[in-house]
């Protein structure tokens, strides 16, 4: 059956700084249709938003677009703008467990921690401290959590770009590096798995 995926959350999610208009969004799921799945994307990251500016719209933007469809998905990947903006931790969190509890009862629901920041060492600080609360929340959801901030910290593509680029925002090479992330996560896979190849 087709499958149908929503992905929440803000300029990382969107893909800004990528010339190929693609992100780690465009990649993963072109990866799953050049494999030969039936696969719709909704984009629907934009830039600026926090924790606070995604519980305020997913739910009418996914019923517009997924509430007649029975294989649907959701992909939330926020935090970075938290951070930026100084939200705290604990306004973060609740407007996280806000958001993933309702999305439960809606569809399956993965969620990838927030990416880093590479001009702003205290504002990269504020997000490295609340990947591993957003983690335990997950947890104790039920909700899968990737867990990439670290991983891209290390990664020369997404930091160097970012630097060379507006502080933040990678290229090509940095947004393959999240794909990568996400395409061997054997969450997103099971996905796949268990969605038929169409002929």
């Amino acid at each position: 059956m087709a499958m149908r995926i929503c992905f929440f959350g803000d300029s990382f999610v969107n893909g800004c700084g990528d010339p190929a208009m693609l992100g780690w969004v465009g990649r993963v799921c072109a990866r799953q249709g050049q494999g030969g799945h039936d696969l719709t994307l909704y984009n629907l990251g934009i830039r600026g938003d926090t924790s606070r500016d995604v519980l305020a719209r997913w739910v009418a933007e996914a019923e517009s677009r997924l509430k007649a469809h029975p294989n649907r998905r959701l992909v939330f990947s926020f935090g970075a703008n938290d951070a930026a903006q100084n939200v705290p931790r604990a306004i973060s969190l609740d407007h996280t467990a806000r958001i993933l509890r309702a999305a439960l009862a809606f569809a399956p629901t993965l969620m990838i921690g927030p990416a880093p920041i590479a001009d702003d060492d205290v504002s990269d600080d504020r997000v490295a401290s609340l990947c591993p609360h957003m983690a335990s929340l997950c947890h104790s959801l039920g909700i899968a959590y990737l867990p990439v901030h670290a991983r891209l910290r290390q990664s020369s593509a997404w930091m160097e770009e970012a630097r060379a680029q507006d502080g933040a925002h990678p290229a090509i090479g940095g947004y393959t590096a999240l794909a990568t992330l996400v395409e061997d996560w054997p969450h997103w896979q099971a996905w796949f798995q268990s969605s038929p190849i169409s002929r």
